[in-house]
């Protein structure tokens, strides 16, 4: 085992230098194979990233099927459930929500537009209510209109934890702090809408009541998990497996872990929805077990992108920049990777345990894992990525991990071992997801480097679609003594709110579906973040943002691998096609066309 991952390294190492030469070459206009097609490449592609912040292949011929592929199924493909950034996109198709993200490249993506409403909301009482008016001619995929009830129905959902755990929480939190709701299963009332907090008058009317405002609250409505559901259609649990369609497209079949398609709802009218232009036909998503198999269907031209959005694996980048740079695209993403330590676990309820791992850690070779600093992204000293305002960069680094080119310090760590009481090192487990070859390369390295300060590492890869309920589960967790916990996370929406909320606040630690793996129970941080969540000053905000960062690595909870980048491929079939930081540097999915 131990030359088999010395070989592993190894080759991540020569991987890296690869791909940061063949990079080079693409960035100064290198084609591949003369111009000739090599599968999903050809003389027609756009253009090495070309469609990094703008539009590539602008059209709007309609017609054709997109073809998704994927190496992980959805967590959950319930609007309610759902917290996967590539979820999130793709549920667009079949989902509307009041307000939404404008289709728009890089930046301008994190506008807001309205979508089911008319216009932005009409926002009185200081910031404490908001009103909605939904626009005419808005159906459900049987043409019944979609109605202020329904959206109300489906924002109550979230209220419904034990039945639908897995997706964020903050309305729940912030109409109802008291917790006195009790969701639409258990309420009483004839028509189950009874959370107080939101008002439906008439059926194109809605008006949200808040106990405290909230500065980021469109921002929030915004998300999947504001979109409406209709009662009669609730299946509860089984929702995920065919929604109902309020969107351009609706659920043909899905077969977990296998696939699903998408075919047009022909109730959906253009004229009621000018966020969506729905130009394919049909849109297909085929899972595959194996990373590596599935980039090399993508690179043969046999589907159109990867829907997960997390880059080609190693093997694929190199056979990509060699064969279809024109196809590829390089954007920093608004991701961070990490390892994160649960205080459940010993003895990593010890502040100093848990730094001698992040002082142990060789932070170059986790880089390297990852990809190198061109496909992997700069070497991670915070937990707050780029594109969250009040976010440092490199220039915050507490524990000098960018320091001697990442070199660990071996000196600090064993400090830390002593501190702690374990000068001879201790065992430990790392949970990683089976199904992403990067990440189970970046435990292997992780792995090494520890080695080497007396801190015991073993590996335990665990289905990457049971996530929810394996490391998003506390009781598990303990169980199977995970100290260590390899993942990584986006905004949900661009504030220190929407990416640091779900992890950091004591208030987010759930029973499954937990995000807050480390089990921070800080009231300095509880605290910020309520204050920040009613300060309407913009510089107040950031500089809010950026004393929670500190906070969070002042407690040794995270360590950071790297503020991430991504190369990600698109067929030459592909129009209209852009990343967008609404969707931490993802393709907006809603946007594509295809060449029949």
């Amino acid at each position: 085992m131990t030359t088999r991952r010395n070989t592993r390294r190894k080759q991540a190492v020569a991987a890296a230098a690869v791909v940061a030469a063949l990079l080079s070459t693409a960035a100064c206009g290198g084609g591949g194979d003369d111009g000739k097609d090599s599968g999903g490449g050809s003389a027609n592609a756009a253009g090495f990233d070309a469609a990094n912040n703008k539009v590539a292949n602008a059209s709007a011929k309609a017609g054709g099927e997109l073809k998704f592929a994927g190496a992980q199924d959805a967590d959950s493909w319930d609007t309610t459930r759902g917290y996967y950034g590539f979820v999130w996109n793709f549920m667009r198709y079949y989902s509307r929500q009041l307000v939404t993200s404008k289709t728009a490249p890089g930046a301008g993506g994190t506008e807001l537009t309205p979508d089911l409403a008319a216009e932005r909301a009409k926002i009185t009482d200081d910031g404490k209510t908001y009103t909605y008016t939904l626009r005419d001619g808005v159906t459900w995929e049987d043409g019944k209109p979609i109605t202020s009830k329904d959206v109300k129905y489906g924002i109550e959902r979230q209220w419904a934890q034990d039945v639908l755990s897995g997706g964020p929480v903050y309305l729940r939190d912030i109409l109802d702090p008291k917790g006195e709701y009790k969701g639409p299963y258990k309420d009483t009332s004839a028509d189950h809408l009874g959370l107080k907090a939101i008002d439906t008058p008439d059926d194109k009317t809605i008006v949200f009541h808040l106990p405290t405002a909230n500065s980021d609250f469109e921002e929030i409505l915004a998300l999947t998990s504001s979109s409406p559901v209709r009662q009669d259609k609730d299946t509860k649990s089984k929702y995920g497996l065919k929604p109902f369609s309020s969107g351009p497209y609706k659920f043909e079949s899905y077969t977990p872990n296998k696939g699903l398609v998408l075919v047009r709802n022909e109730n959906w009218k253009q004229a009621s929805d000018p966020v969506r232009k729905a130009l394919p036909d049909k849109i297909s998503l085929t899972l595959f077990s194996n990373a590596d198999d599935m980039d090399n269907k993508l690179l043969s031209g046999e589907y159109d992108l990867d829907v997960n959005q997390t880059g080609l694996s190693p093997q694929g980048r190199t056979k990509a920049l060699k064969e279809s740079k024109e196809n590829l695209d390089n954007p920093v993403s608004g991701y961070i990777r990490y390892a994160v330590f649960p205080q459940s676990v010993a003895p990593f309820d010890n502040i100093h345990c848990r730094k001698a791992v992040i002082y142990g850690a060789d932070h170059k070779s986790l880089q390297t894992a990852r990809g190198g600093p061109v496909a992997g992204g700069d070497i991670g000293t915070n937990m707050l990525p780029p594109s969250v305002p009040g976010a440092e960069g490199q220039k915050y680094d507490p524990y000098g991990l960018a320091a001697n080119d990442g070199a660990a310090d071996v000196t600090k760590a064993k400090e830390e071992l002593a501190a702690c009481g374990k000068p001879d090192g201790f065992s430990t487990t790392i949970a990683v997801r089976n199904n992403k070859p990067v990440e189970v390369a970046t435990a292997e390295s992780l792995q090494a480097s520890l080695a080497k300060v007396g801190i015991k590492v073993d590996i335990d890869q665990y289905d990457g679609a049971q996530t929810s309920g394996i490391i998003g589960n506390p009781t598990v967790v303990k169980q199977k003594g995970y100290g260590i916990i390899i993942m990584g996370w986006g905004p949900d929406f661009p504030s220190v709110q929407g990416f640091g909320q779900p992890l950091w606040d004591s208030k987010y630690i759930l029973e499954s579906g937990n995000n807050n793996f480390a089990l921070i129970k800080d009231k300095a941080i509880d605290g910020n973040f309520d204050k920040y969540s009613v300060e309407l000053d913009d510089a107040k905000k950031t500089a809010l943002s950026t004393e929670i960062n500190h906070q969070v690595m002042e407690g040794g909870y995270y360590l950071p691998f790297v503020f991430e980048k991504f190369i990600n491929f698109r067929s030459s079939r592909l129009t209209n096609v852009y990343t967008t930081d609404a969707y931490s540097g993802m393709y907006d999915f809603v946007s594509l066309g295809v060449e029949k």
